[in-house]
């Protein structure tokens, strides 16, 4: 989009609470898009896992951070969370509307409550974008368990972010047919934008010092909440070493979350220190240099109807460096891997490392899966 000399470029607001840009990959590759087709972008996000500055400009983009608390797992801890939350984007909004009037307000969920700092704005003609990571209210019942008052909070909250939105962006056909049915969307105001991983241009060199002397190295890489089944996967490693008798694996857990300080007390309570490296947050060349050590990738992400809607990042990582995987069989991974993934249907930490080892022990199928994934 060209502009002429002293035209005010087109502006957008993008709005995300769960993560800080540039560290959630999604929202800042579409921030980037934007400001390359030529409009003025400005980021709303939360100060946490580093990225602590209140304000700042990174790659022409205008970076906007309220505080945010740790993540909730009550009622009273949701509420403290969002109200907090709400109060700094609402401020922040203001501030970014002083300064910059921008013409479209896009809303990254979760939560699907964005729209109460957001709809004001609608007076001044203002219009919205609902860009829907997750299926919120899935989301909700497959952390509590059940379809509670948290639960059907929700999809009220989902209910009026579609009433408010002009436009929907969904990450998937599964997360589409949510808007155009719940939601009440039409199906020409819904857009589906998949996820994909950026690779770098240069080649990439393996590392073998991170299969630490081991045949095979086995990896994992994304956020470690409550609902990503991590544990699951270290669960498997102890499996894998102390009743299948594997000692030439290696697992290497890349990634944070809430659920990191655990997961490193699990690992070793059961005694896999040697076995398992969880280095925390890896990125850029070492995060690809460590993907293209990999012999397989694995997720651990149990089947439940808020997984069977997600887009996994780290299923098209590896698929895009040619890495085999295993995963529990979720519809979307299958859409998104096909043959490039083996899936497990019994959601155990035993059926996962089984499978594991069985695919570590064919080299011709993975080499064949890999390949696969890559074509896809």
């Amino acid at each position: 989009m060209g502009d002429s000399p002293g035209q005010k470029k087109p502006c957008v607001c993008i709005v995300v609470e769960n993560l800080p840009v540039p560290l959630d990959r999604r929202v800042w590759q579409e921030s980037c898009a934007l400001r390359d087709a030529g409009y003025e972008v400005i980021v709303i996000c939360p100060q946490m896992q580093g990225y602590t500055q209140p304000e700042e400009k990174l790659d022409g983009i205008q970076i906007y951070r309220h505080p945010l608390s740790e993540e909730a797992n009550s009622v009273g801890g949701f509420f403290r969370e969002y109200t907090s939350a709400l109060w700094g984007e609402f401020r922040l909004l203001c501030k970014a509307w002083r300064r910059h009037r921008f013409d479209v307000i896009q809303l990254c969920n979760p939560p699907d409550i964005l729209f109460v700092a957001a709809a004001p704005f609608k007076l001044a003609g203002v219009r919205l974008i609902y860009d829907v990571h997750d299926a919120t209210p899935e989301m909700f019942e497959a952390k509590f368990g059940k379809r509670g008052l948290l639960y059907w909070a929700v999809r009220i909250a989902e209910w009026w972010t579609h009433f408010f939105a002009d436009t929907v962006i969904a990450t998937n056909q599964s997360v589409s047919d949510i808007a155009t049915g719940r939601g009440g969307q039409a199906a020409e105001d819904v857009f589906i934008v998949r996820s994909a991983p950026k690779i770098p241009t240069a080649k990439i060199e393996p590392n073998p010092e991170l299969k630490k002397g081991r045949t095979h190295l086995v990896g994992y890489v994304g956020v470690m909440g409550s609902a990503d089944g991590i544990h699951r996967v270290i669960e498997a490693a102890h499996y894998l070493v102390t009743e299948l008798g594997r000692e030439d694996v290696q697992f290497l857990l890349m990634g944070f979350g809430p659920e990191y300080e655990n997961l490193v007390r699990l690992r070793d309570k059961l005694g896999m220190g040697d076995f398992v490296d969880l280095p925390g947050r890896v990125e850029g060349a070492a995060l690809f240099s460590a993907l293209s050590t990999m012999d397989l990738g694995v997720s651990g992400d149990p089947v439940n109807s808020y997984n069977h809607h997600c887009t996994m990042n780290k299923v098209l990582e590896y698929m895009a460096v040619g890495k085999p995987q295993v995963t529990f069989d979720l519809k979307e991974s299958r859409y998104s891997a096909g043959a490039a993934a083996h899936y497990v249907s019994e959601v155990t930490s035993q059926a996962l490392g089984q499978a594991i080892a069985d695919l570590l022990d064919d080299a011709a199928r993975r080499e064949q899966m890999g390949q696969l994934g890559q074509a896809r």
